[in-house]
């Protein structure tokens, strides 16, 4: 039975996710900074509770400890703190914050379970990003969004967060390939999720889940290093 680690898991996109791997059969272990909710979640569809916040280096490493062989990782844990906000007057404190979570946290989790991932004969990995932090959407008119809206600017310590995954994923593609490694990021596009206020009106999270759940299982000869939508389609740099 191939086993899924997802952080983040107790809710919005990721609860979704961890939900469609225990629909298809996997084992889940559903990452949760509350361990009271974590086990309440799991309860749900079969799953593990793993206590995990991506923020506290010792709750990765004792997760890390109780997981010998992994085969997906889905680094689904992220905070919105500054959507309103334009950078002119950003706060650096919630730009801190944003980055513990969105990258350092990422990291972290990562080059924890590098070594039970590494013991999987498909070893894959996905990050939850964002089309907001794609450069190219963001310099010029797309269907996604507009940046010549009055929102122009705003939100930059969440989106240039994303745009930071979307590098880390390319450099974690080229470091494990030789290893079997897949590694893509995952635009999940507008959903209806307690991420951001804006966040409420937007789509089905079950879809966005579904693009993960894709990404985890990518054959030998697909794409590696890559930023897709929710629907399958690379989202530009």
């Amino acid at each position: 039975m191939p086993t899924a680690l997802v952080t983040g898991a107790t809710g919005g996109i990721g609860l979704h996710i961890a939900r469609q791997f225990a629909e298809l059969g996997w084992m889940v272990l559903v990452g949760a900074r509350d361990e009271a909710r974590g086990a309440e979640v799991a309860a749900g569809f079969g799953a593990r509770p793993v206590l995990l916040d991506v923020t506290d280096a010792d709750t990765i490493a004792r997760a890390a400890a109780t997981v010998s062989e992994l085969d997906v990782l889905v680094n689904n844990a992220g905070i919105s703190l500054d959507t309103g906000t334009p950078v002119t007057e950003a706060d650096l404190d919630v730009l801190r914050r944003t980055y513990e979570t969105n990258v350092f946290g990422l990291i972290a989790v990562t080059n924890a379970f590098l070594p039970a991932l590494r013991r999987s004969a498909r070893p894959r990995i996905v990050n939850l990003s964002s089309g907001t932090g794609s450069l190219t959407w963001s310099t010029s008119p797309n269907p996604q969004f507009d940046y010549r809206r009055a929102s122009t600017g705003r939100g930059a310590g969440y989106r240039s967060s994303k745009t930071a995954v979307n590098a880390l994923t390319v450099f974690y593609a080229q470091a494990l390939a030789d290893d079997g490694f897949k590694v893509n990021a995952l635009a999940p596009g507008l959903r209806a999720t307690n991420l951001n206020p804006q966040a409420a009106a937007g789509g089905d999270p079950a879809e966005a889940a579904a693009g993960a759940i894709r990404l985890a299982q990518l054959p030998d000869d697909a794409p590696t290093g890559q930023l897709f939508s929710w629907d399958g389609t690379v989202v530009p740099w």
